[in-house]
């Protein structure tokens, strides 16, 4: 258990720091659109579902490292509630057809990125299908 914390701790450093890094080189006070939001959250969808198709279905990976490179990493570099923010931003300043068109992209390509990766995960992973997955 407290190797797991542990690795959470030191995975959240290094996705806080990550997301830091692309919100400096990406945003820009005069964008309407929260690219930077968009980026890490489609990147971070991909990764984790790489890492589920392959790396997360096989029993010799240790709990430490899937909750240190899951919970930890991807889960301080990718944010829900900065998403969530920006279209709240957006829809009190009435600009409804960009709050819908990032929302609607958030999920779109989140999705696809994590269908994706998945995908890739299962190719490049010992061969699991995803029926076969385990939510432990």
């Amino acid at each position: 258990m407290l190797m797991r914390l542990a690795a959470v701790f030191v995975g959240g450093l290094v996705g806080t720091a990550l997301r830091w890094a692309a919100d400096a080189l990406l945003a820009s006070p005069n964008d309407a659109f929260p690219y930077s939001t968009l980026l890490v959250n489609v990147i971070g969808s991909f990764v984790l579902a790489l890492l589920v198709g392959s790396v997360w279905v096989r029993p010799a990976v240790p709990d430490w490292l899937r909750a240190g490179l899951g919970a930890g990493v991807l889960g301080s570099f990718t944010t829900f509630s900065a998403l969530a923010s920006a279209v709240v931003v957006q829809l009190a300043s009435e600009q409804f057809a960009l709050a819908a068109v990032h929302l609607a992209a958030s999920l779109v390509l989140g999705l696809g990125a994590a269908f994706v990766g998945i995908r890739l995960g299962h190719h490049f992973g010992r061969g699991v299908e995803p029926s076969d997955w385990t939510t432990e």
